[in-house]
């Protein structure tokens, strides 16, 4: 993948994000998009290997367009700052997990997992938590996962936000949840409201003759958390 490319692009739209500038440069986002639909297609085959259930999806959809809807926001410009790829055995609007990639200039990161769940779904992972205690555990407290999604190792601390450098559950709720145990030794695993798990990469990363390696690692390294979630998730969807 020419990163470079890519980014190079995406910044020019930061600074002239309006449809006359686009439409002169239009051949430049044909390129990027290219090299972007490429290398997506180069990590959705990697991902395959570990994770046949994602085979059934299509490259034309896991990526997203690259128009902004305006209609319901106060920022009217007209394009995304960034290339996005979701890869997901039920699709991307699914409830169940899955894979993200997302270039950015100065923002660039890997995900697993999912962004949202009902009340229900919620309450029932909770619950599967607690009944299956040890295999949570070594989901989400292995060497491998805390390295790479453990907010603790880059920040000291457990509340963190999507510009964290990593961490896992975007959002928590400040107490434990109502029907819950509060002395619970691993309430901050119940006070969870999504199970996403994040890691931010420079953009050398992309740069690097290993990135498809490395990324297959990180993603790998979720995969048994998101797995336990999609297990709950299933009984639903």
């Amino acid at each position: 993948m020419n990163a470079r490319l890519i980014l190079d692009f995406l910044r020019q739209v930061m600074g002239n994000n309006n449809r006359p500038w686009f439409q002169a440069h239009r051949s430049d986002y044909d390129a990027a998009r290219h090299e972007w639909e490429q290398a997506v297609e180069q990590i959705r085959e990697r991902i395959i290997a570990f994770d046949p259930d994602v085979a059934n999806q299509p490259l034309k959809d896991c990526t997203y367009r690259f128009y902004r809807d305006t209609r319901f926001s106060s920022d009217k410009s007209p394009y995304k700052n960034h290339f996005g790829a979701y890869i997901n055995a039920h699709g991307k609007k699914a409830l169940r997990g899955g894979y993200y990639i997302h270039l950015e200039p100065d923002h660039c990161l890997l995900a697993v997992g999912n962004y949202w769940l009902p009340t229900d779904i919620l309450t029932s992972c909770r619950n599967e938590i607690m009944a299956n205690e040890q295999e949570w555990l070594r989901c989400v407290e292995s060497k491998e996962f805390l390295s790479l999604f453990d907010s603790q190792q880059a920040t000291q601390s457990w509340d963190e936000s999507w510009d964290s450098p990593q961490g896992f559950g975007l959002t928590k709720l400040k107490t434990c949840p109502s029907g819950f145990p509060r002395d619970y030794e691993y309430v901050r695993y119940l006070r969870l409201k999504d199970y996403c798990a994040w890691h931010h990469v420079d953009e050398s990363f992309f740069e690097s003759d290993r990135w498809l390696d490395e990324t297959e690692r990180i993603l790998r390294a979720a995969k048994p958390m998101m797995d336990f979630v999609n297990s709950v998730i299933d009984d639903y969807e």
